[in-house]
């Protein structure tokens, strides 16, 4: 078959599918398909955060040049050419969180037991409240830095704990190792002034940043002495192309630093690394981390230094999609992040625990088997899903190279607005950076309480029955978190409960059969306890045989929703409110919209619609209110009988 007969065959397929998506458009919307216009496909298309539009479809038509093989620029297939396939990204382990000097036997142990069984790079918190900088060469006693790289996490301690690793890594030397072994060893020391800076972190200052560089340049070993850190941003509620043009707008503020020290530009560059977040949004993390490579890798090119512009990536899952209620779906979550990070070709990969947004012990499971999941979820990827076996599998998906070109043009839009406001740090100061990142933060914020995007086990499928929190589990400044708003209506109504033995409830009215009203009942319980409020169902009531009252007195509650058809409501909707608000029910909100009651007035009319587009939060806030003032007013009324 000659090329353009391809083509032709490929255009009637897709004119086919075109008139196929035309047919059942239009039969759900009960509309001509001639109503749809020439292009249907386009009701299906979504559009992130970004204003990246996702298609329902790739094709051929969406085919663009391919990349450049991984190891050359822009490396947007990769850094490294020569990655052992068998072993593939590097599994990385936190340790030294929260550890005081007694307990450095402990991390040593925990840290040499994680190299024996899967993890290939360390990232040790040390110094700022965490493992003391002093016991830096205990907790690493026995550890291979040839092969197990090592990140630091110092905050404002991070120059005092380089300068004692370099001695460990001097002393080491001159017990026997030799160049080869020095140079071998890869280093990164976690400076991150300009991104901690913005989340409110500990950490020394620019030029402090900037003289450890310059030592680190110097070393045998491969040192990076800054990090720049994107999921400040993230975390802060940024979307990946903010991330992404924060950060490399942080990168390029630290080579200006940098050079201006005194280092070339290669040498800079050479300084520099980058941590991104990876989300449970698989192809969005796989372009992003793809799309980063490649802005970062434009920058070296206007810079000079092309050859030098594939820095290193660390993947961490995100904290911000993490969440409290239903810990145990964090690991569906962190599965996908990972999987994201690793098809996108980061270089390590850092899994938080499934209880990492959770006060320690407070699901009455160990440290070390949380540990042991996150670290088990990239081994499955590796060793078993083999994903690790190929550079940059998701190299010519028609969806995955659009969508990373998108991502990587919004977010060299955003750099270049920043740029235009003077830099990093002007934008900083302006609070542009900061207002962009908020503005998307609002609508993703509105998006959840609104449920048009699911958090399962928080917003959809929560499980009321699950244990309270515990005390403590207060919630960090620094992260965004995108269950937070519905979580903290759950800790109210965990407050009810210890004060009151039961928790806030509502009655449900379910008119007709269960056929008609099943579908309404079962979505006002599930937003309703996605608040934390019990809907208690009595089962199929019918007008004026008293089964309403009786099932209204018997469950205590003074919020009832009527669940049933359209059709139904408009003969006995009116009728059932008045029935409820006769037995002393005094909020009555009805399953539907409010179109469906239209012309009744006065005490027949609900007093609200429960439907699918509320903002459910904000709903539910105000139920909780009534509930606790009911309950604060029942409690007077007991107190002076």
């Amino acid at each position: 078959m000659s090329i353009a007969s391809e083509t032709e065959e490929a255009a009637r397929a897709y004119a086919d599918w075109q008139r196929a998506v035309a047919g059942v458009l239009a039969k759900s919307r009960r509309i001509d398909a001639a109503e749809l216009g020439t292009d249907p496909q386009k009701f299906l298309e979504t559009v992130t955060y970004d204003g990246v539009t996702v298609a329902p479809l790739y094709s051929p038509r969406d085919e663009r040049p391919e990349q450049p093989l991984p190891g050359t620029f822009p490396y947007v297939r990769g850094v490294d050419a020569t990655r052992d396939v068998n072993t593939g990204w590097l599994v990385s382990g936190r340790f030294g969180d929260g550890n005081d000097a007694a307990a450095v036997a402990d991390v040593n142990r925990s840290i040499l037991d994680s190299l024996e069984n899967g993890v290939s790079a360390l990232w040790l918190a040390v110094g700022c409240g965490n493992l003391p900088v002093r016991s830096l060469e205990s907790a690493l006693d026995g550890v291979l830095l040839d092969l197990a790289p090592l990140t630091l996490d110092a905050g404002s301690d991070v120059a005092l704990a380089a300068r004692a690793l370099f001695a460990l890594l001097d002393m080491r030397a001159g017990a026997g190792g030799g160049a080869s072994d020095r140079s071998a060893t890869r280093i990164q020391l976690g400076a991150a002034p300009l991104t901690s800076d913005f989340s409110g972190a500990a950490d020394v200052g620019l030029d402090e940043a900037v003289a450890l560089a310059a030592e680190a340049s110097v070393r045998t070993e491969n040192v990076r002495a800054i990090t720049v850190d994107g999921t400040a941003f993230h975390n802060s509620g940024a979307s990946d192309a903010e991330e992404l043009g924060a950060s490399i707008a942080a990168g390029l503020e630290y080579l200006r630093a940098l050079t201006a020290s005194g280092l070339t530009v290669e040498r800079a560059l050479g300084q520099v690394g980058f941590r991104y977040a990876a989300t449970d949004d698989q192809f969005q993390t796989i372009a992003k981390f793809r799309a980063a490579r490649q802005v970062w890798a434009r920058i070296a090119q206007v810079c000079g230094a092309p050859d030098c512009g594939g820095a290193p990536q660390h993947a961490v899952t995100s904290a911000a999609m993490m969440a409290q209620r239903d810990p145990w779906v964090n690991m569906l979550r962190t599965t996908l992040a990972a999987f994201g990070a690793g098809v996108g070709g980061a270089d390590a990969v850092t899994v938080l625990p499934f209880d990492a947004a959770l006060p320690a012990g407070a699901l009455g499971v160990s440290k070390t088997f949380a540990s042991r999941i996150a670290r088990n979820t990239q081994l499955l990827l590796l060793e078993e899903s083999h994903l690790g076996r190929v550079l940059d599998p998701a190299a010519g998906s028609w969806y995955v190279e659009e969508l990373t070109g998108q991502v990587a043009t919004k977010a060299w839009e955003f750099f270049q607005q920043i740029e235009a406001a003077g830099g990093y740090r002007a934008a900083r100061e302006s609070g542009l950076i900061a207002d962009r990142i908020d503005s998307t933060r609002a609508r993703r914020e509105s998006d959840i309480s609104h449920r048009r995007t699911a958090v399962t086990g928080v917003n959809e499928f929560p499980n009321l029955a699950e244990p309270p929190l515990p005390p403590g589990a207060a919630e960090s400044s620094r992260v965004a978190r995108c269950a937070a708003p519905f979580e903290a209506l759950r800790d109210r109504s965990d407050a009810y409960l210890a004060a009151n033995g039961v928790r806030p409830a509502v009655v449900l009215a379910p008119l007709g059969p269960v056929a008609e009203h099943n579908v309404r009942t079962t979505f006002s319980a599930n937003l309703l306890a996605s608040g934390g409020i019990e809907a208690v169902n009595p089962g199929p009531l019918t007008i004026g045989d008293g089964s309403i009252a009786t099932a209204a007195k018997g469950s205590g509650a003074s919020i009832a929703v009527i669940c049933g058809t359209d059709t139904r409501y408009a003969d006995e909707a009116a009728t059932a409110v008045e029935e409820l608000r006769a037995v002393g029910i005094d909020t009555v909100l009805l399953a539907g919209p409010e179109a469906v009651v239209a012309g009744t007035d006065g005490p027949a009319r609900p007093d609200g619609f429960v439907t699918s587009r509320i903002d459910a939060v904000s709903v539910l806030s105000s139920l909780l209110d009534t509930i606790e003032s009911s309950s604060v007013a029942s409690g007077a009324a007991g107190s002076k009988k």
